[in-house]
């Protein structure tokens, strides 16, 4: 059975899991969190690198900020998005005051945009607030 690599919401290192096992609640290989919490994860630069560029599984990004209207009220709607999408999408969530460099790295020009990636490179974009369903039929539509 094939190994994927998972990077750990909690303590961001990389963990081997069968792909067979990916749904059966894995736990982190160094911190023994679970892998797969059902909620967007809060990423920091160095975080959002690991994530990006060492999980094997898609990563669905928030690129918002706490002033931005649409991106609160996109929240709610990302969380719950998150309980469906996992494990065979992780959900980041960066603010783009707090991270700038990566913002401008993405060429965010709105916020809220949805990214999604895989192995690295972004497959789709999406300018705007969703609401649950539309990110999740969007996120299937790309993968």
């Amino acid at each position: 059975m094939e190994n994927v690599h998972i990077v750990c919401p909690v303590c961001h290192k990389t963990s081997r899991v069968p792909a067979g096992k990916l749904t059966a609640d894995p736990k982190c290989g160094h911190c023994q969190h679970p892998l797969f919490k059902g909620e967007p994860v809060s990423v920091t630069f160095d975080e959002f690198e690991k994530h990006v560029y060492r999980s094997h599984i898609p990563v669905l990004i928030d690129f918002w900020a706490s002033w931005c209207g649409p991106c609160k009220m996109m929240g709610p709607a990302l969380a719950e998005a998150a309980k469906v999408l996992e494990p065979q999408v992780r959900l980041l969530k960066l603010c783009t005051e707090d991270e700038p460099i990566q913002a401008r790295r993405w060429n965010i020009r709105t916020i809220p945009t949805l990214v999604l990636v895989n192995n690295g490179k972004e497959v789709a974009r999406q300018p705007g607030a969703m609401a649950r369903d539309a990110i999740i039929s969007w996120v299937r539509q790309h993968i």
